[in-house]
C-alpha cells in the first residue's frame, strides 16, 4: 500500500513566508485541513542537490512525512526496533530532541509496503501529538517533555499492512482513525488531557488507511473520513454520524479534500474493473509442494505469496485455499472505484441528488487528490498526473 522509503533524508528549503501561521506552517499530514495547499507560502520553482538548499541531513527510516511549524520540524520513525517521535531545527536541521514512544508490542506490518512508524505528526504550535498503531496516541510540547499518552490496544490491520493514518487537530480535539480487521472506529480525545471525548464505531465499514478531515457542511462542523464501500460524515462534537455515502472502493487508503464548497474523494483499489483474478490453481503452482489444494505458510516461504499471505487469506484460519480467493472476489466486487464531488447539506443515507458528478478514471490508490483554483488533481500509480 505504501512505497517504502529505502534511504530517508530531510532536506530544507528557502521559502519566503507570511505571518499566517495556520497558513504558511504544515501542522499535520498534506498540510493545513490535508488539504496540500498553503496560500501564503513561497517556496522556490527550482529545487534539488545545490540549488535553494540549506542543508541535508540523514534521518531514521519510517513513512511519515515532516510536520512543520515556525522553527521545528518533526517527524516518526522506527529506529533499532523503537518507535520515535523526533525534532529537528527547521534552520539548520540540528536533532533538538527524541522520544521513545516506548511501546510494548510492534504492530504487524507489511515488510516492503508499510512502517510501524507511517502516521506523520499533528501539533497545534503547542503541542506535538504522534500517532503509533503500535501503542496508540503521544502528546509532547515543544521541548519533548511527554505531556500525556493515550494506549490503544495494538492495531490487527487487514492484511497486516499496518496503520497508515495520521492524527489531526480539530477544535480542541485530536482525531484519529482507528479502523482495524474488526471492531473499526473514529476516535477523539481531548488536546490536553488526552481523555476520550467520544467514539464512532463503524460497525458497516472494514479497513481503511485514509486521514480524517474536518469540514465545515452548511454551517455544521463535521469529521469526513473513507471507508471500505462507504463515505462518512460525523458530527465533531458529539461523534454522531450524520450522513453515508455509498458506492466506495473495497479499501481506501486516500484522504478527502475540500474545495468549491464541496467535497471531493478519489479512491482505487483492485476488484471487479480490473479483470479476473488469477485462479487458485495457477497462484499455487509451485507454493502448493504436497498438492493438497492447501498453501501454508511454510510452503509459501521464498515465494511472492509470503510477504502478502495474511493479506491473502481471507478467512484467517491460517492457510490458503480455493475459498479465500472466492471470498476476496467477492468481496472487492462491492467495491466502486470513483472520483466523486459531494454537494454540502446532506444527511442520512445520500442519494445521487447530492452528487455534483462523478468520473472513472486516473484513480489514485494511494496518493491522495488535490482541489487547487477550480481544479482537482490525480496522481495515478505508475506515475500518470491528471486534472
Amino acid at each position: 500500500m505504501m512505497k517504502i522509503i529505502l534511504s530517508a533524508f530531510v532536506v530544507a528549503l528557502s521559502v519566503v513566508g507570511t505571518a499566517n501561521a495556520a497558513e504558511t506552517w504544515w501542522p499535520q499530514f498534506r498540510g493545513p485541513n490535508a488539504s496540500g495547499i498553503s496560500e501564503s507560502a513561497r517556496p522556490p520553482v527550482e529545487f534539488g542537490p545545490g540549488t535553494n538548499q540549506l542543508w541535508k541531513i540523514s534521518v531514521p527510516s519510517g513513512m511519515s512525512s515532516p510536520c512543520v511549524w515556525r522553527d521545528w520540524i518533526f517527524l516518526t520513525a522506527f529506529d533499532g526496533g523503537k518507535l520515535e517521535t523526533l525534532c529537528y531545527q527547521r534552520r539548520d536541521g540540528k536533532l533538538l530532541w527524541k522520544q521513545d514512544a516506548k511501546a510494548e508490542k510492534l504492530e504487524e506490518f507489511h515488510s516492503t509496503e508499510g512502517s510501524p512508524a507511517a502516521s506523520t505528526p499533528a501539533t497545534d504550535g503547542k503541542r506535538v501529538v504522534s500517532y503509533f498503531g503500535s501503542c496508540g496516541l503521544i502528546c509532547y510540547d515543544l521541548k519533548g517533555k511527554e505531556l500525556w499518552r493515550h494506549p490503544l490496544p495494538t492495531a490487527q490491520t487487514a492484511g497486516s499492512f499496518g496503520s497508515g493514518a495520521s492524527p489531526v487537530i480539530v477544535d480542541g480535539l485530536v482525531l484519529v482513525n482507528r479502523d482495524q480487521v474488526t471492531g473499526c472506529s473514529l476516535l477523539a480525545v481531548n488536546l490536553e488531557t488526552g481523555k476520550k471525548i467520544w467514539e464512532a464505531m463503524r460497525p458497516d465499514v472494514t479497513q481503511s488507511f485514509g486521514t480524517p478531515i474536518f469540514w465545515k457542511n452548511k454551517g455544521a462542523k463535521e469529521v469526513v473520513m473513507s471507508g471500505s464501500l462507504k463515505l462518512k460524515g460525523y458530527d465533531l462534537k458529539t461523534g454522531a454520524e450524520r450522513w453515508s455515502l455509498a458506492g466506495m472502493p473495497s479499501f481506501t487508503c486516500t484522504t478527502p479534500v475540500l474545495g468549491d464548497g464541496m467535497l471531493f474523494f478519489a479512491g482505487w483499489s483492485p476488484g471487479k474493473a480490473d479483470g479476473p483474478m488469477p485462479a487458485f490453481a495457477d497462484m499455487a503452482k509451485g507454493a502448493d509442494k504436497d498438492n493438497d489444494g492447501v498453501i501454508t505458510p511454510e510452503e509459501a516461504k521464498g515465494s511472492w505469496i509470503e510477504s502478502f499471505f495474511k493479506s491473502l487469506d481471507a478467512n484467517g484460519d491460517g492457510k490458503l485455499v480455493a475459498e479465500d480467493l472466492e471470498l476476496m472476489k467477492a468481496n472487492m466486487a462491492k467495491g466502486e472505484n470513483v472520483l466523486v464531488a459531494v454537494k454540502p447539506g446532506g444527511k442520512g443515507m445520500l442519494s445521487e441528488s447530492q452528487v455534483a458528478w462523478k468520473q472513472t478514471r486516473g484513480l489514485p490508490y494511494v496518493p491522495c487528490p488535490l482541489y487547487y483554483e477550480g481544479r482537482v488533481y490525480l496522481v495515478k500509480d505508475g506515475g500518470i498526473v491528471s486534472s
